[in-house]
């Protein structure tokens, strides 16, 4: 039996999410290879080589294969997925758009945002936002799993270095073409790596408040900003700030939540953070349910305050 982890990279680093979803493919059993796809990538074929428990390192790279389109990676795994029992994807957006390609073409089922490999063939997922979990066995003889990062550890790097093999670049099948691409640049740590993560919710009444009450907090503890679904739907946070089950899966060390009431979509994307902290002026707010440490205080009072003293 033989795994097949798809990795996810850029500007030349593996993801590490990609780390996360060789500790699932690890559980899973049998030979764990990594797939890297894209253009100018020897040395993340290297840095994948040195994860601990891969067996083999496949390096499909080719200048048409530069912005890793979704069409262009399906083909590269499918060309090779008979010698697998099982394919696994990060459930990020690049897994996400890549895994239900691959499952459709094969005419299998996919299992996503896997939180747990109960056997090779028996696996764990959230439902209903997650407050069920979901055991399913899946008796496809290709298994496509996405994996929630959050939910296992990262693979050790540096382990002695497994063996690289070249395979040639499939032809791609030109149903896409990259027309742009627009790389945000972050004054912080970026919200799903962030070891912190200070949020708020719509109490917090405007993005200059964001900006005046909470950035000062984030900066002082080294801390990725995130929002609430209503924080952002009411335009006090960009898009990609949104915590929560339609938004970013995060499980950092700790999880300052402000002015958050704490709505099922939003403890989907955060409860498996290690501590949780919650500021909130209502002592009936569901976050305070979930909270490790809750603080009953006006927000605009309490944080500053918090602020000034650390």
């Amino acid at each position: 039996m033989s795994v097949l982890v798809v990795a996810e990279h850029e500007l030349g680093m593996l993801k590490g999410v990609t780390l996360n979803a060789v500790t699932a493919a690890l559980e899973c059993g049998g030979d764990v290879h990594v797939l890297v796809v894209g253009d100018d990538t020897a040395g993340t074929a290297v840095a994948a080589s040195r994860v601990v428990g891969v067996g083999k390192v496949l390096h499909a790279g080719s200048p048409g294969l530069v912005h890793q389109l979704a069409e262009d990676v399906a083909a590269q795994v499918l060309a090779l997925a008979a010698g697998y029992t099982h394919l696994i994807f990060p459930a990020s957006a690049y897994g996400k758009n890549i895994a239900p390609r691959v499952a459709a073409l094969l005419d299998v089922g996919q299992v996503s945002e896997v939180t747990r490999v109960v056997d090779a063939e028996t696996f764990e997922r959230p439902v209903y936002a997650g407050n069920a979990v979901a055991t399913v066995r899946c008796a496809d003889p290709i298994k496509v799993l996405t994996i929630r990062a959050t939910a296992f550890d990262p693979a050790a790097v540096g382990g002695e270095a497994a063996a690289i093999e070249r395979i040639a670049p499939v032809a791609c099948p030109g149903q896409s073409v990259f027309v742009s691409s627009e790389i945000a640049g972050l004054e912080r740590p970026e919200l799903t790596a962030a070891r912190i993560v200070v949020s708020g919710g719509r109490a917090m009444g405007s993005s200059e408040k964001f900006d005046a009450v909470l950035a000062p907090l984030a900066d002082k503890l080294g801390a990725a900003l995130g929002a609430s679904r209503a924080a952002v739907d009411a335009g006090y946070a960009p898009n990609d700030w949104q915590v929560g089950q339609t938004g970013k899966i995060v499980a950092p060390q700790m999880y300052l939540a402000c002015g958050i009431s704490g709505a099922i979509q939003h403890l989907a994307g955060m409860k498996d953070s290690k501590i949780i902290v919650a500021i909130n002026k209502d002592p009936e707010a569901p976050i305070f349910g979930v909270a490790d440490y809750g603080l009953e205080a006006d927000l605009f009072a309490a944080v500053p305050e918090l602020v000034e003293r650390l």
